[in-house]
């Protein structure tokens, strides 16, 4: 069981592979009941295993290898959402699907879009949209809100935060907001990294080229992932970086309210 959801570990090899090319099977970290968090009301946030980025940031490495995930079956977790159906009613909430990265999971994420949209519950998912290519238009279409990490807005900054590119991530933001879904952005503020002026402030042009953003939250780097880290033997770089101050803070959300945003 994870978290009371069965799991699927009894498959052969095969069927795992099979059932995670149809989105029958899906590799899952964890989840928890949350609220104000990750989406409007209280949300059950299923975070998947496996993602592409290496953000040095990373609170949870855990997640980053699909191979850590544990196999469940799309029709348990569907039925695990459906339990909590008159909570997100009464809340106005719903599920989130997380990471890790969902989308490096696409049928499976595909599933489970389509069965809480049949079950009516809003939907959210939390991305860094580099893999937003996975994410075709059916897909798009069952999901209600776009949580969108935007780790910096200029490419050599994204490269050294993510050892990837940053042109994905701005392509599906654009996909997004094209298609009328609401979209929040999420930049993480790192002293030393991505607190220089010049990337905070590509990143709210970004955000205000987009017409469907309604909301930026400015998340404050914290060490609270970096045992983590130790004990996966991975090499941590940040053990030395001071979370930012309230004043850098203040500053970073005064450069995306500049631009008319709503930031928290």
């Amino acid at each position: 069981m994870l978290g009371g959801i069965p799991t699927a570990e009894h498959v052969s090899r095969g069927d795992l592979l099979l059932g995670q090319r149809s989105g029958e099977i899906g590799m899952l970290h964890s989840w928890e009941l949350v609220t104000a968090v990750d989406g409007p009301g209280t949300r059950m946030t299923t975070f998947l295993a496996g993602c592409p980025l290496r953000c040095l940031y990373c609170h949870n490495p855990d997640t980053m290898s699909a191979r850590r995930g544990v196999p469940v079956l799309a029709g348990d977790l569907l039925d695990r959402i459906r339990r909590y159906r008159s909570v997100f009613t009464a809340t106005g909430g719903g599920i989130t699907l997380s990471g890790g990265e969902a989308l490096a999971q696409p049928a499976f994420t595909r599933r489970i879009l389509r069965g809480a949209k049949e079950l009516g519950i809003h939907t959210a998912l939390d991305t860094s949209g580099f893999l937003g290519a996975n994410c075709d238009d059916a897909m798009l279409a069952d999901v209600d809100l776009v949580l969108l990490d935007v780790k910096a807005g200029d490419e050599p900054t994204y490269h050294r935060v993510t050892g990837r590119r940053l042109a994905p991530t701005l392509a599906f933001g654009r996909r997004a907001s094209g298609a009328g879904v609401e979209v929040w952005v999420r930049f993480v503020l790192v002293p030393g990294l991505t607190d220089s002026a010049a990337t905070i402030e590509a990143v709210a042009q970004y955000a205000a080229s987009l017409a469907t953003v309604t909301r930026v939250e400015v998340l404050p780097f914290h060490q609270l992932g970096r045992d983590k880290w130790t004990e996966l033997g991975l090499e941590y770089s940040l053990t030395d970086t001071e979370p930012p101050t309230a004043e850098e803070c203040a500053h970073a959300r005064a450069i995306f309210a500049a631009y008319g945003l709503t930031v928290y």
